[in-house]
């Protein structure tokens, strides 16, 4: 017979299962919205630049301000959208008995996303971007300021996160997140007050660019694999020294890159992969089996694949420092970056844990994943091999060869949109439970 509860139980855990219902219904829209602007001003918009640069044989026949577009869609509307909806949801498996903030929740959805759609028009259509592009940043400011104070106000003081490598990396990424947010807003407001298009200068864009990555997307990452890697493919727990020297060097790199002590800063980066890559312990022999139930097979394989092509971004950037003359290398250590790591990564772990954080869900098929992380690979490979070559004209048919990996990067991306889309959106088999049976998505996924 199950115990009756006291009142005060019954009352935390209504208020506990109304917030991870509240926080479903917000991350689902969260990741609903980030794969909008993964697929359609993100990888689509990316798709047809490399069309046209490759059947014009020149990187600048593609207007700046779309490349930039493009890029902003992916950095803040895709992968922004899935940090912000992610960390909301976490805030219903802290230890505090608050209500969920459930208007703040949706306030800074909207702000970001209408702030990420203003940047994207304004890039795209040149129409009206000295209003659009400030504004723009002024709106992604103040989503994640909403969400921000809502991640402080409810943050536990408990000792016993005090030791938890990932949380304080995360809290790291989160307070860089903000400077980014912030240096955007400058770099947009001098653009729109003093430059002639809507297009950054080249050397600024390629700083905030590593800016971004760098300082915030490539250690979020480190630090939710502190998370779930000995999780989900049974590893070690992480060298928490280890990681957050990585972290430092990271830090480091972004420094010198806007020093521009580039050879330094690649140095710096190289350094950081390695030593995350051991802390997180991503190339050793598992402790337990991996937990594979529900997606596809090969999801421990293509987690480290990831992280090979981490180094390689790190190998071809120092490469680039030196004899890069026409952009290709750049752009395939740029590319290796965020889409054989951080793409790849999300493509991984994003089918592993959305499906639960959207309410308690399975992953629609395995089939599917399995096919875009197939085809995710081979388009990143075959662009990153394709563009030094074409680039910097050392072989003319390798411009024939870009336009396949993109083909093959967009069926990837449809895939991934399709299968989670499907997933999130169907009825689920699975509702939130009192304490004494289990609605921890983060757990059961």
């Amino acid at each position: 017979m199950i115990p009756a509860l006291h009142p005060t139980t019954q009352k935390e855990d209504t208020v506990r299962i109304t917030g991870e219902q509240r926080s479903q219904r917000l991350v689902t829209a969260f990741v609903i919205s980030g794969l909008t602007f993964m697929l359609l001003p993100g990888t689509f918009l990316g798709v047809w630049n490399l069309l046209d640069i490759s059947q014009c044989h020149r990187p600048e026949s593609v207007p700046q301000a779309w490349l930039q577009a493009h890029g902003q869609a992916q950095i803040f509307g895709w992968i922004g959208s899935f940090i912000l909806g992610i960390g909301f949801y976490s805030l219903t498996k802290m230890k505090s008995t608050k209500a969920f903030p459930t208007l703040a929740g949706w306030v800074s959805w909207i702000l970001w996303t209408a702030g990420v759609l203003m940047r994207w028009i304004g890039g795209i259509t040149g129409d009206a971007w000295r209003l659009l592009l400030p504004i723009s940043a002024a709106l992604q400011l103040a989503g994640f300021l909403a969400f921000y104070l809502s991640v402080h106000k409810h943050r536990p003081a408990s000792a016993d996160t005090k030791d938890k490598a990932w949380m304080r990396l995360v809290t790291c990424d989160t307070l860089a997140f903000l400077v980014v947010l912030a240096v955007n807003g400058w770099m947009l407001f001098e653009q729109a007050t003093r430059g002639t298009s809507p297009a950054l200068p080249h050397v600024a864009d390629q700083q905030f660019v590593v800016l971004a990555v760098w300082g915030v997307l490539v250690p979020t990452i480190w630090g939710f694999n502190a998370r779930w890697l000995p999780i989900f493919l049974g590893l070690q727990t992480p060298n928490q020294a280890a990681l957050f020297t990585a972290y430092v060097l990271s830090v480091a790199g972004v420094i010198a890159t806007f020093l521009q002590f580039l050879p330094v800063a690649e140095v710096a980066f190289l350094l950081a992969a390695v030593l995350a890559i051991d802390a997180l312990h991503v190339w050793k022999r598992p402790v337990n089996p991996p937990k594979v139930l529900n997606v596809h097979s090969t999801f421990p394989s293509f987690v480290r694949l990831a992280y090979g092509w981490l180094l390689v971004s790190c190998v071809l950037a120092i490469i680039a420092a030196r004899w890069d003359f026409s952009g290709g290398i750049w752009g395939a250590s740029r590319h290796a970056l965020t889409v054989g790591f951080v793409a790849l990564m999300v493509f991984t772990i994003g089918q592993r844990v959305l499906p639960a954080f959207c309410g308690m869900h399975v992953l629609w098929s395995k089939n599917l994943m399995g096919w875009s992380l197939y085809l995710l690979f081979s388009g990143c490979l075959l662009r990153v091999v394709a563009e030094p070559l074409a680039y910097e004209n050392i072989w003319g048919r390798a411009w024939s060869i870009l336009p396949i990996s993109a083909v093959a990067e967009l069926a990837a991306v449809s895939l991934f949109a399709l299968n989670i889309s499907v997933t999130i959106l169907r009825p689920s088999t699975q509702r939130p439970q009192t304490r004494f049976g289990s609605y921890d998505a983060g757990n059961t996924a």
